[in-house]
């Protein structure tokens, strides 16, 4: 017969195997052209989202480029909880992590993180293309 603390452990384990946000879309393990990302054409540049949602071991990822026009930033620098990562293919610019600016070019890697303040700004007058992932675990 069962005890209590028998359910409680069946019930653990149960609650273990279950993804982090049940009910929301689970990212699917997978590859994603460009042709396939998600597209916004803004202002600033052409930012692409490959993928976007949570995953078994994350709350949240978010997986994407984004192609900078000379001269522009996406936004201010600023803060958000999700830890990220950038990797600059293309181009040159900087990079504003905690206060300090850095000058950045192709294979330049930003790893920033969360709640720190950051930014980033092409600097000259050709395209900056950087990949970006960010993670809320």
């Amino acid at each position: 017969m069962n005890n209590r603390r028998d359910l409680l452990k069946l019930a653990s384990l149960a609650a273990a195997a279950m993804p982090l946000t049940a009910g929301e879309p689970v990212v699917p393990s997978g590859l994603k052209d460009a042709d396939k990302a998600e597209t916004a054409h803004k202002s600033f540049g052409v930012e692409r989202v490959y993928f976007n949602g949570s995953t078994p071991q994350l709350k949240d990822v978010t997986a994407g480029s984004l192609l900078l026009h000379p001269g522009q930033e996406p936004h201010p620098p600023h803060k958000h909880p999700e830890e990220e990562f950038m990797f600059i293919a293309e181009g040159h610019g900087e990079i504003l992590i905690n206060g300090a600016t850095h000058k950045v070019g192709p294979g330049s890697v930003m790893y920033c993180e969360g709640n720190k303040l950051h930014g980033v700004k092409n600097t000259s007058s050709a395209p900056l293309l950087f990949y970006f992932s960010k993670w809320l675990a």
